[in-house]
């Protein structure tokens, strides 16, 4: 005797997906601006960049590779970029303002070259108040600056990308006349350089 069964499956609605309210946790700020205003000045302050490094040819080191930077840290001092030291500290003065920070604070700045190739390795700027960086002489083929995503436990999930709960390091492609302060603790690196003009730029630290 042949029996048959047969099973019958009911179709429900659809689940409706509950509403959701998002809420974007541990935002890390950085600040961007253009100081154009000073560039009838950066032909003037490369040559003296260029200068400094003519003087002493070997380079300080750290995380610069294939380059230069100065072992002078308090370039900025110097008058000949005055200007550009006035505008940075009223700049640091202002993000650190945001931070709920008021006390003095005195720069810390060294200029950061590289040749084709030159770049700088992870890093970051431990015991600083703030960290940032001017471009001066930013050529095509200039490496970008990569902010390193500070949350270390999303390097091991799966999600990938500018999406949310994603890991994606952050590049920021530099310009001639940008000014770029961030957190000291991001930790980031510059891409190689590929020109065969050098990549001028001035790196400084708020620090208390």
């Amino acid at each position: 005797m042949d029996e048959s069964f047969r099973t019958t499956y009911r179709v429900g609605q659809a689940a409706t997906a509950p509403a959701l309210q998002s809420f974007d946790l541990f935002p890390t700020r950085i600040w961007q601006a253009r100081l154009d205003a000073l560039q009838p000045r950066f032909a003037e302050w490369t040559s003296a960049a260029l200068g400094l490094r003519a003087v002493s040819p070997e380079p300080a080191g750290r995380t610069n590779r294939s380059g230069w930077n100065s072992k002078e840290m308090d370039v900025l001092e110097r008058p000949v970029w005055a200007a550009l030291r006035q505008a940075v500290h009223a700049a640091c003065a202002t993000a650190l303002a945001e931070m709920g920070r008021h006390e003095a604070f005195h720069l810390q700045s060294w200029i950061n070259l590289h040749d084709r190739g030159g770049f700088n390795f992870l890093h970051m700027h431990e015991g600083s108040l703030l960290s940032g960086s001017f471009y001066l002489k930013v050529p095509a083929g200039s490496g970008a600056l990569v902010f390193r995503d500070p949350r270390p436990g999303v390097l091991h999930g799966v999600i990938k990308g500018s999406v949310p709960n994603g890991h994606a390091d952050v590049h920021l492609r530099p310009s001639d006349g940008l000014l770029v302060l961030f957190p000291c603790w991001m930790e980031h690196y510059v891409e190689p350089h590929d020109s065969d003009e050098p990549r001028v730029c001035i790196a400084f630290n708020a620090n208390p």
